[in-house]
């Protein structure tokens, strides 16, 4: 046993009794050491910190996600400027690429960095991937204006900066905090979502506004290298588990092996269905509303400069509010209803299908009422933004949860919105191509207005997958449940499992039941 640990009980608690989060030494979750078949040592400290600490991890992470989001929709808020840089005005789908070429990136580095991270330390992974992401952010701005495909390319490399932090971040959060409290951590985790894809449209429009579409690449850069300082100084790095397992590590099975079980998760796959359909909406909506509420203005004849601060500000004020209502439900209503989680998400989609339809079809004639309807229905879409990471984490146990957060983003992206942005642009160029070939503003419009309707039926699907969801939330909730709390009974963190001499074979680890 290792004597750092002689005089610390097994039953110290990890949250202490104000519900705070509590951390351990850097290398806690670093899982190197002997190999035993499909499992690996762990040798975590148990060293505890201080709850504030917990709360400071939060904040910075929150930072780093609002950073990367600011700089994925700056893109979606000069989309008309850099169409007009490059030369490709008249041409929708390549303007829609640059979507679909940073999603393609960041989805398919997702599983290397979610295998990364439930084995080695994510601090690393982190930084890496941060440093990696402001490099290409910055490099981007100075692009050439006949070079398009280095543009796209460099775009592409940003989603693998973003890929190395985004499927890691939201596991230490898990391993810090449990139950509501880990509900309204990841909240504030995940409103750097809509707030940063509002502040991307206001900042980014207001940038370039000022001094050229390019200086909005280069404003938060610079913040992502001061964020890699704060994540190497100020967070320490949890055990897998530990806020559950009461410090004591549960230990990994081979890749195969964690995606068989994940395969046979049904919460798993629909609620990731789910955020599919989230994804394909949203990745949608953000790169093709603004540009068809400009085309609207330019059919009138009226000032378009503030359609990106408009939708920008709608973003962030609709992210706090759905965001913050779907939690508050959930907290609320988890004691009458453990189903109540995707219950939310799925009625939230719902709901916001009438309102999508009538925004789509009144933004010509009424811009105020168009304005009115994107409201709400940005409002139930993003109910689900801080239920869905926790309905996947505590439906997957603790060492497994990088790679099921990959595997989610990967199936989300691929068919959500790497597709959506391309797919959208490329129906409205074949709408207006088949009617005239006109290239005005109100055939741009038009043909716009008929590929958004697409959204609609896609936001049925994925209300449906999280209703589908309900159906197994509780039994793979309880399965997880119980393994982790035999963990925090029965599995010393220092001696098992541990590879044993000649023939003798190790028992299995106690994550191999959970399927």
């Amino acid at each position: 046993m290792d004597a750092r640990l002689d005089n610390m009980p097994d039953d110290e608690p990890l949250i202490p009794p104000d519900g705070g989060g509590v951390g351990t030494q850097d290398g806690a979750g670093d899982l190197r050491g002997k190999e035993n078949g499909d499992a690996r040592v762990i040798s975590p400290s148990k060293i505890p910190v201080a709850g504030f600490r917990a709360y400071a991890t939060v904040v910075i992470l929150f930072t780093v996600n609002l950073l990367n989001y600011v700089d994925r929709y700056t893109v979606a808020a000069n989309l008309l400027k850099i169409q007009k840089y490059f030369n490709i005005e008249d041409s929708n789908s390549a303007a829609g690429i640059l979507q679909t070429v940073f999603i393609i990136s960041y989805m398919v580095m997702c599983p290397i960095f979610g295998f990364m991270g439930d084995r080695y330390s994510r601090k690393l992974v982190m930084s890496f991937g941060v440093l990696f992401w402001a490099a290409m952010t910055l490099s981007c701005s100075f692009v050439p204006s006949d070079k398009y495909w280095a543009f796209v390319l460099l775009r592409g490399l940003v989603g693998v900066g973003e890929a190395s932090y985004s499927t890691i971040a939201s596991t230490l959060i898990a391993d810090l905090f449990t139950g509501n409290q880990r509900t309204r951590m990841l909240t504030l985790f995940y409103f750097a979502i809509p707030v940063g894809s509002g502040l991307g449209y206001i900042a980014g429009g207001g940038v370039a506004n000022a001094w050229g579409w390019q200086w909005a690449f280069r404003v938060t850069p610079p913040f992502g290298v001061l964020s890699v300082f704060l994540i190497m100084v100020c967070i320490r790095e949890p055990i897998r588990g530990q806020a559950e397992t009461g410090n004591k590590a549960i230990a990994n099975t081979d890749y195969c092996t964690d995606l068989k079980a994940l395969g046979k998760n049904k919460s798993f796959i629909f609620n990731s269905l789910g955020f599919t359909g989230v994804s394909w909406v949203v990745g949608a909506l953000a790169l093709w509303a603004p540009t068809f509420v400009e085309d609207i203005y330019a059919v009138h004849r009226m000032d378009s400069s503030d359609v990106a601060f408009i939708f920008g500000a709608i973003t962030c004020v609709t992210g706090f509010l759905g965001t913050g209502i779907g939690t508050a439900l959930a907290q609320v209503l988890r004691k009458y209803n453990h189903k109540v989680d995707p219950l939310i998400c799925g009625y939230g989609m719902l709901v916001s299908v009438p309102f999508l339809f009538f925004a789509f079809t009144y933004a010509y004639t009424n811009l105020f009422l168009a304005w009115s309807f994107v409201f709400l229905a940005e409002i139930g879409l993003f109910l689900n933004w801080g239920l869905v990471p926790d309905m996947l984490l505590y439906t997957v146990i603790p060492p497994r949860r990088s790679t099921a957060n990959a595997c989610q983003m990967v199936m989300g992206h691929l068919l959500g919105d790497a597709l959506s942005p391309w797919i959208l642009g490329f129906i409205s160029d074949q709408i207006r191509y088949k009617w005239s070939s006109d290239t005005t503003a109100f055939a741009q419009m038009m043909s716009l207005q008929y590929s958004l309707y697409v959204a609609t039926f896609v936001t049925v699907l994925g209300g449906g997958a999280f209703l589908a969801t309900a159906l197994f939330i509780e039994k793979d909730k309880a399965r997880v449940t119980k393994i982790v709390e035999s963990a925090k009974e029965n599995l010393d963190p220092l001696e098992s499992p541990l590879s044993l001499p000649g023939d003798q074979q190790p028992p299995p680890p106690i994550i191999d039941i959970v399927y």
